[in-house]
C-alpha cells in the first residue's frame, strides 16, 4: 500500500477513550502511509496549545503503541507521546478504531522517560474498562518500555519520519 493519498478508498479513523468517555472521528487526520500494522498520519491538534500545533503518529497496531511526535510551530520536537493502544478494524465500514488505554509514556528531548496516568486505569475500572483491557494495557506499556530502555526507540522514530 505505502504512501496514501486522501481520497474515497481511505479508512475512517476514530478514537476512543474511557476518560471521558468518547468516540471522536480523527478527520482531519492524514494517512500518509499505511503497509500491514502501521499506519503513520500527520495532524493538527484538535484543541489549540501553546506549546504545539501539529504532530506525526506512527500506530504500531500490531504491538499496541501509538508513538507521536509533537512539534510547535517552528517544526521543532516538544516530545515524543506514547499511547497504548487497542486497535480493531470494522470491515464493513473500513474504519479503524484505537482504544487509548490510557497508560501513555512521554519521551522528552533531553531523553527523559515519563510514564503517566497509570492512576486513571484504576478509574476506568470504575467506569466501564475490562479487565482483559487493563492486563492488554499493562502489557503493550511493559514491550514499549522494554523496547525503550534497550535503545530500540530511535529506530523507531527513523521509520517513522523517512516515511514522511
Amino acid at each position: 500500500m505505502g504512501r496514501q493519498e486522501k481520497g474515497e478508498g481511505m479508512p475512517k479513523l476514530y478514537r476512543k477513550r474511557f476518560i471521558p468517555d468518547e468516540i471522536v472521528e480523527l478527520k482531519d487526520d492524514r494517512i500518509v502511509y499505511h503497509e500491514g500494522n502501521i499506519m503513520i498520519t500527520e495532524w493538527d491538534v484538535l484543541h489549540p496549545k501553546a506549546k504545539f500545533s501539529h504532530g506525526i503518529s506512527c500506530y504500531y497496531m500490531d504491538k499496541g503503541w501509538k508513538i507521536s511526535k509533537f512539534l510547535n510551530k517552528k517544526k521543532e520536537l516538544v516530545y515524543y507521546y506514547c499511547d497504548i493502544i487497542e486497535t480493531a478494524y470494522l470491515k464493513a465500514e473500513n474504519a479503524y478504531i484505537f482504544t487509548d488505554l490510557l497508560a501513555d509514556v512521554i519521551i522528552h528531548p533531553d531523553g527523559a522517560v515519563e510514564v503517566v496516568d497509570l492512576g486513571e486505569l484504576s478509574d476506568a475500572l470504575e467506569d466501564g474498562i475490562t479487565e482483559r483491557e487493563i492486563k492488554l494495557a499493562l502489557r503493550n506499556l511493559d514491550s514499549l518500555l522494554q523496547v525503550i530502555y534497550s535503545g530500540g526507540l530511535p529506530e523507531m522514530i527513523h521509520f517513522m519520519e523517512e516515511k514522511v
